[in-house]
């Protein structure tokens, strides 16, 4: 099922909490629903708020992935290289080659990760001046039947700013967090 993120910007955590409880109240899961903001002490004060994952917050998947991808083309060089120049042909045959190429992947998507640590997410990125700001980012993913809920809620909610749409969690990804926190709550 295709689901849509929706993001706002406010100053209010007050604000933004009982945003969060009516959209939960009306049928939204909590998994569905985050805010990010630069003052976590702020946000730990309202307990009904959802926030982002300090590790999400920054760009370290994406980052290992496209290291990963790096340095999976590096290990084909390298054994395209050793084939074609021969030296597989000799007595040591493919082992070393092998192994360097190994290394060579695990080195670049390691790579990856440590320049991801450092970036923040590229889905927040836009939200940096907000951010810096002190403001904060609410946002929501949505089942296209739920966008009717989320238009009804933003109605009571005036302060709440439209900041646009994105990409949102894969729907297996919330249905397993949901699944998670039952099993934790029972």
């Amino acid at each position: 099922m295709k689901m849509l993120r929706h993001y706002f910007i406010s100053d209010s955590l007050d604000d933004l909490e009982l945003f969060e409880e009516q959209l939960e109240a009306a049928g939204v899961a909590t998994p569905q629903i985050h805010v990010l903001s630069r003052n976590d002490a702020e946000v730990h004060k309202h307990p009904h708020l959802h926030e982002v994952e300090s590790f999400m917050k920054k760009d370290i998947i994406r980052s290992t992935l496209l290291g990963a991808g790096v340095g999976l083309v590096g290990a084909v060089l390298v054994l395209t290289v050793a084939r074609v120049a021969g030296w597989t042909q000799s007595a040591i045959g493919w082992i070393p080659f092998i192994f360097l190429a190994l290394v060579v992947l695990g080195f670049c998507t390691w790579e990856g990760g440590l320049f991801g640590i450092q970036t923040p997410n590229h889905n927040f990125r836009r939200f940096e001046k907000a951010l810096d700001e002190g403001k904060h980012v609410f946002f929501v993913d949505l089942e296209p039947q739920q966008e009717a809920v989320l238009e009804k809620v933003l109605k009571s909610h005036p302060q709440v700013e439209l900041a646009g749409t994105g990409a949102s969690t894969q729907h297996w990804l919330i249905t397993l967090q949901q699944k998670a926190a039952m099993i934790r709550h029972s």
